[in-house]
């Protein structure tokens, strides 16, 4: 998208079922855990670029021996940075035994980080500070193996306020009210109720404490820990978590908002967030990688036995569409079709904008996540003229060969309008002579374009506009056409997220401000926005639960079109001469492109779960109040 939004986190878990001696004859090398552990969190960078974390677990160590690792980085590289402090350590103690690469068991009692359970995360940060103390994967230290709990996810929770009293109800003192060490201290608290009832059961049997321990790894009933600690959680989630002795699980929210995909064979579990990441790392086929579906944890022991348990009552599956839209990576099969299937969607709308004229339009795209709408774009406009052609020759009569002859030879002016210039944006981080820069960031093509020219220029969405209107139309009409079309393959963004993506300020969404500026033209702008506030507050005070989304009254006296002619004029300032039309994707459009993903609570104000009806509500609150706070 052409405003840089933050994204989701990603997260990577890995087991080798088998010792590292296996993986070292077979692949040739022991690293070969931490290498696809590399390779997992590289190819998710695309999901969070504020900070990077890996953690370990080794089996079997005896005691006095370390046996779980952790390393994380907030720098600029995070994940190289991860990598590169891992592979110190080895060529450390390589250097000092040389023969510790032919021995795998030797390499792992010797080097930190060397095992056969592992964590990893990319992390974009919606809460708290970017600092190395908000990296995933977060520790929870105890002398007894099994109770050391290790904790990363993609997620966001609402009613992290409410999480926190009930642990602090318990007894408990968490360092901070965030939603990880939140949900981080929740498992744990009846992690250590179940270890304690176990070992209570074991000393009637009479084992000792000794001999209770490893008993109590094979007796822990990890689905139904992971029942107890997420019954009150309202959110979206993919919650992944090791446990010190060497089980694992991944658990994923009831309406299945956040993704996580698995594969599971007789040498490996691998989680991660997105499907073609699993599939490029390990070459293993589409329809071996599973989805974790709604309410479900997968849960894997030590021994290498695995599960999928259903933890939560699923509900309408609401999946995240902006994964289909945006975030996931597009060399997913299906998630490349659907965005094609967005571009094509829309060129209705584009060829009436043109006015049917496509001799005189030229079609590009900006920026270059926006590549495949574009194609299924232009696929619909190879179709249109198919279909034309064919019409024309199934008239009556003797077929015109001069019209014929000029269908035949029309095709769709496609260009490379805009190159960004990745160098130039890097530069630019002080406010002063920002917007001057800021308009450069982009080089353009000149000579493609004629006076006489429509501008289509596709975009996968528009959340803010402030770099289409001070950067990409001044660029744009520096080329001299006609019309400015600008199409978003994703409807018009009109309410916050809270769920894990960083789109959490009204005041931020162009759509908006142009409902607000529809209702100073119309002058009910003051009676509006008190009655949605008196609404707001009202709810707040009386603890409503589950409250109406009172900010869709901001909306619902215009037209999707409305808005969106709205839009352009605020886009369009005094110094650009071309016509700006802004064209967004219907709703019902983006449900038949992308089907499984019906999660679109930023366009309708839909939201699955209560506690997103409160957070809109509250977002609007601070938005008059003229508070900068998040919502939740």
């Amino acid at each position: 998208m052409s405003d840089a939004i933050k994204h989701e986190c990603g997260i990577a878990l890995i087991q080798l079922k088998k010792p590292l001696s296996f993986y070292k004859e077979k692949y040739g090398s022991a690293l070969y855990g931490i290498n696809k552990m590399y390779l997992l969190m590289e190819k998710q960078h695309n999901r969070g670029q504020d900070g990077a974390g890996f953690a370990s677990i080794k089996y079997d160590m005896s005691q006095g021996q370390r046996y779980i690792s952790r390393v994380r980085s907030a720098e600029q590289q995070p994940i190289q940075d991860i990598f590169k402090t891992i592979n110190d350590r080895v060529q450390k103690q390589i250097d000092l035994d040389p023969d510790l690469l032919l021995h795998p068991e030797r390499l792992k009692q010797a080097v930190p980080y060397v095992g056969e359970l592992m964590l990893g995360h990319v992390r974009y940060g919606t809460f708290g500070k970017n600092n190395i103390e908000s990296v995933h994967p977060f520790l929870r230290q105890n002398n007894w193996m099994h109770r050391n709990l290790i904790v990363a996810g993609n997620f966001n929770l609402t009613n992290v306020n409410e999480l926190f009293d009930n642990l602090v109800d318990l007894g408990q003192h968490p360092k901070e009210k965030a939603d990880t060490i939140t949900v981080m201290e929740k498992i744990g608290h009846f992690l250590d109720d179940a270890v304690a009832k176990i070992y209570k059961k074991l000393k009637k049997e009479g084992f000792t404490k000794a001999e209770a321990s490893p008993l109590i790894a094979e007796r822990l009933n990890i689905a139904k820990i992971l029942r107890k600690a997420s019954k009150n959680w309202d959110g979206g989630y993919a919650m992944a978590g090791l446990l010190g002795h060497g089980d694992s699980f991944v658990i994923r929210d009831p309406n299945g908002i956040r993704p996580a995909y698995y594969y599971n064979d007789d040498e490996i579990v691998v989680v991660a967030s997105e499907r073609p990441v699993i599939q490029t790392v390990f070459n293993v086929p589409f329809d071996s990688i599973k989805e974790l579906e709604p309410g479900q944890a997968l849960i894997t022991k030590k021994s290498g036995a695995s599960d999928v348990s259903t933890i939560l009552e699923a509900r309408e599956k609401k999946a995240c569409s902006f994964e289909r839209i945006y975030f996931s990576r597009g060399s997913d099969a299906a998630i490349y079709q659907e965005r094609k299937d967005l571009g094509c969607a829309l060129f209705p709308l584009v060829h009436k904008a043109i006015g049917g004229d496509l001799e005189n339009t030229v079609f590009s795209f900006i920026p270059n996540t926006a590549e495949t709408s574009f194609y299924g774009m232009i696929g619909a406009v190879q179709d249109h003229v198919r279909e034309q052609l064919k019409n024309e020759l199934n008239k009556k009569g003797t077929p015109n060969i001069e019209v014929l002859t000029k269908m035949l030879g029309q095709k769709p002016r496609i260009e490379k309008i805009a190159i960004k210039d990745a160098k130039l944006r890097t530069f630019i981080t002080e406010d002063s002579g920002r917007d001057d820069l800021v308009a450069h960031v982009y080089d353009i093509t000149y000579g493609v374009v004629k006076k006489t020219d429509n501008l289509v220029i596709v975009d996968d969405s528009i959340v803010r506009g402030t770099t289409l209107q001070k950067s990409i139309l001044r660029m744009l009409d520096r080329l001299g056409p006609k019309k400015i079309v600008v199409v978003s393959s994703a409807p018009q963004i009109r309410y916050p997220d809270c769920y894990g993506i960083d789109m959490a300020r009204l005041e931020e969404f162009i759509a908006f401000r142009a409902a607000l500026a529809l209702h100073q033209d119309d002058g009910t702008y003051d009676a509006v926005i008190q009655s949605v506030y008196e609404n707001c507050i009202q709810s707040k005070l009386d603890k409503i639960v589950s409250p109406p989304n009172f900010v869709k009254a901001i909306y619902d006296p215009y037209s999707d079109e409305e808005i969106s002619e709205k839009t352009a004029q605020i886009l369009k300032n005094e110094s650009i001469q071309a016509d700006i039309e802004v064209i967004f994707q219907k709703v019902s459009g983006l449900h038949k492109a992308c089907p499984d993903n019906l999660g679109d609570w930023y366009f309708t104000g839909d939201y699955p779960t209560a506690g997103g009806s409160r957070v809109v509500n509250q977002a609007f609150i601070n938005f008059v109040d003229k508070n900068k706070e998040r919502a939740y």
